[in-house]
Parts: C-alpha cells; sequence; structure tokens
C-alpha cells in the first residue's frame, strides 16, 4: 500500500509529510537536556510527558524543540496553532477528493501520533479550549484521539514524542486546568548569553561582516539586561537588513544599523542603539 496512506478500522486516511528544518540549536544546553529527559521511558508502565517550552517570542523554543527531535533521530511534524484551529483541524480533515469522493487528511499531530515521530505544536496557547479539549485523552495515560469526521480513534505509536511552545504576550487563551497539569514540565528559555547569542547570530547570517554582528550582540545585551521584548530573532532581521542596505546603498555600516534598527523595531529601540 501507498505508504501516504494508512487504514484505521476500515477507513482510509493519508498521511502528512514530515517538515525538514535547517536550524541549528546553539547554547542553552540545560533546557535541552531538560526537554529529552521528559521524553524518557524508565519501564514499561511508564510514559512519556508532555512538556511546555515557554518564552518570549523569538527566544528559540522551536529550534529547541527540533535540537530535540534531531537527537532521537526521529520525524519531525510541525503544527501551527492559532486562534482559528478547530478541533478536527488538529485531528483528522474531510476533504473532496479531485475525483469526487471524500478524503481523510491526518494533521501532522496525528501523523506523528501514527509514525512515532516528534510533534511541535507550535504557540500552543492561541487555541480555544474546545480545541485543547480534543487532546485531552492523547495527553494523558490513554495516549489517543478521536475522529468524529473519520468515526475512528487513533493510537499514539510508543516512539510518539509531544512537545507544546507558548509565547508570553496578550494575544492568547488561558490555558484550562486540565489542560495545564497534562503539559508538565515546563521549561522556561530565558536570553541568552552574550558568546551563545553571537554564535547564534553568525550561525544564520555568515555572511555579514563581524562589525555588524557585534554591534547587534551589543544592542541586543542592553536591551536583554534591560528585560526588552528584543530577541534574537530581531537582531538576525536588523543584521540581515543592515547587510542590504550596505550593498544597495553603499552606506556606511554605522548609518546602515541605525536605519535597520529604526526599520524593524521603530522608536522603541532608540534607548538600546
Amino acid at each position: 500500500m501507498d505508504n501516504r496512506y494508512v487504514i484505521i478500522d476500515g477507513t482510509r486516511i493519508r498521511l502528512a509529510q514530515p517538515d525538514l528544518f535547517t536550524t541549528k540549536w546553539i547554547g542553552q544546553q540545560d533546557a535541552l537536556h531538560h526537554l529529552l529527559a521528559a521524553w524518557l521511558v524508565l519501564d514499561e508502565r511508564d510514559l512519556p510527558l508532555n512538556p511546555r517550552l515557554l518564552g518570549k517570542p523569538g527566544i528559540g523554543k522551536t529550534s529547541l524543540a527540533v535540537a530535540a527531535g534531531r537527537k532521537l533521530g526521529r520525524e519531525l511534524y510541525l503544527f501551527q496553532a492559532t486562534m482559528d484551529t478547530r478541533p478536527e483541524d488538529l485531528i483528522v480533515t474531510p476533504i473532496v477528493a479531485a475525483r469526487g469522493d471524500l478524503e481523510y487528511v491526518a494533521s501532522s499531530l496525528v501523523t506523528a501520533m501514527i509514525r512515532g515521530g516528534v510533534c511541535i505544536l507550535d504557540e500552543g496557547n492561541r487555541m480555544s479550549e474546545k480545541s485543547w479539549a480534543s487532546l485531552a485523552p492523547l495527553l494523558d495515560h490513554r495516549r489517543y484521539v478521536e475522529s468524529v469526521a473519520a468515526g475512528v480513534k487513533i493510537r499514539a505509536h510508543a516512539d510518539f514524542r509531544l512537545v507544546t511552545t507558548m509565547n508570553e504576550d496578550a494575544s492568547t487563551y488561558e490555558l484550562p486546568e486540565y489542560i495545564h497539569s497534562r503539559l508538565q514540565p515546563q521549561i522556561y528559555l530565558d536570553f541568552p548569553e552574550e558568546d551563545e547569542e553571537r554564535a547564534i547570530l553568525r550561525e544564520h547570517l555568515p555572511f555579514v561582516k563581524e562589525e555588524i554582528l557585534a554591534y547587534v550582540v551589543a544592542f541586543l545585551q542592553r536591551a536583554h539586561a534591560d528585560d526588552s521584548r528584543f530577541t534574537v530573532r530581531d537582531g538576525i532581521n536588523i543584521a540581515r537588513y543592515a547587510a542590504k542596505l550596505i550593498s544597495a546603498d553603499r552606506l556606511a555600516w554605522e548609518p546602515a544599523l541605525a536605519q535597520a534598527i529604526a526599520s524593524v523595531l521603530g522608536d522603541a529601540g532608540n534607548p538600546y542603539a
């Protein structure tokens, strides 16, 4: 049978494709160790935990989850949660196929369950309680989900692992307590140290001159000391845009950086420039 499909209780379901990531995890090895520890299974009566990665947007939560999945040598699947995510989006969605008949399509999460992969449920606290409720049996000892649309119960492979990332911002839902208790432990990611931040920038921007990267690292470290919301993702955008301005407009690097900071962060970046 075509390996893009599985048959569960007589129902044919099309699987998603694994995601390919080029990101590399740099620094904060303790966080990586804690995530991998949460996924350990110590005994046939034991179960993996479903950890939460917490921190500001752009701090590297998804990159950490990817690094952990690679350490296990598993296929990686990312599900991007939004405020519009419905229970059927998380599990199985019926669609009309090209030939006109009904086809059932598994989400990336359910595909990871079936294939024994790692699912990264990204920005999970953007989902409503109704969507989380559909995952409740997956997050405890039962380890299954039910698809009302396809009329099947889908059990997780023993190798399946789940991690949820959650941003610290206002545009999110409060987790219901019965979900909160199922998404444990909580692993908090802080700002990287100066040498780690420099290495991250160099990894993403090997073509950018050292003086630009040094300035951006110093900028970010000043912002971190003030507990500002700016993260290494902002630094990458600043350095990348500054390098483009230098190439396109023949600017010196100092005015190029000033323009890049103003364009990326607006006036909020002024105190740290």
